[in-house]
């Protein structure tokens, strides 16, 4: 990849993101990233290519949402039957963006929806925004981000260079955190 497509890459999934911003306060509604740009955004810098953009909220958003995003032309992308109640899919502009849903359990506990197993650290959505080249998000919670790097590596996933990048980042924004 040529550095000028890098920062054209970066450049649209930013644009990408402000567009969400505005989806989401039309309807009146919290988004949280996660993954790298959720990283990137507590740093306030680009740390490196991203190839996603990974957001989560609330699961009474889903159906809004997702009708706003096919009448403003994205395109949904199929998920896999496991995943369908906790996750959905879109595209816009060559872009990938992942929707986790979130949903309190029975105990009152936070889960990602359809997934009572997978508790979430009761602090995970961070309040307040954070900004990256003048464009604002709020992020899930550094300590949420490691904790779901070691499930995935419990679970199986292959193992990813830029987990273990993202990881020795993360311990350095927690110890700064507090």
């Amino acid at each position: 990849m040529t550095r000028d497509s890098y920062h054209l890459n970066t450049k649209t999934q930013l644009i990408v993101l402000e567009e969400l911003t505005r989806f989401f306060e039309l309807l009146d509604a919290e988004f949280w990233l996660r993954g790298g740009w959720a990283v990137d955004f507590l740093l306030g810098k680009v740390t490196r290519k991203h190839s996603d953009i990974d957001i989560v909220t609330w699961i009474e958003n889903r159906v809004r949402l997702e009708n706003e995003l096919l009448i403003a032309g994205y395109e949904q992308i199929p998920v896999a039957e496991p995943f369908r109640d906790r996750q959905s899919d879109f595209r816009v502009d060559n872009v990938d963006i992942t929707f986790g849903y979130l949903a309190y359990g029975l105990d009152g506990s936070l889960i990602m929806n359809g997934l009572p197993e997978w508790e979430w650290r009761a602090d995970s959505l961070i309040p307040q925004y954070y900004w990256l080249h003048g464009k604002k998000a709020k992020v899930v919670h550094p300590k949420q981000l490691i904790e779901e790097k070691k499930i995935y590596r419990e679970i199986g996933r292959p193992y990813r260079q830029k987990d273990e990048e993202s990881m020795k980042i993360l311990y350095r924004i927690i110890a700064e955190f507090n």
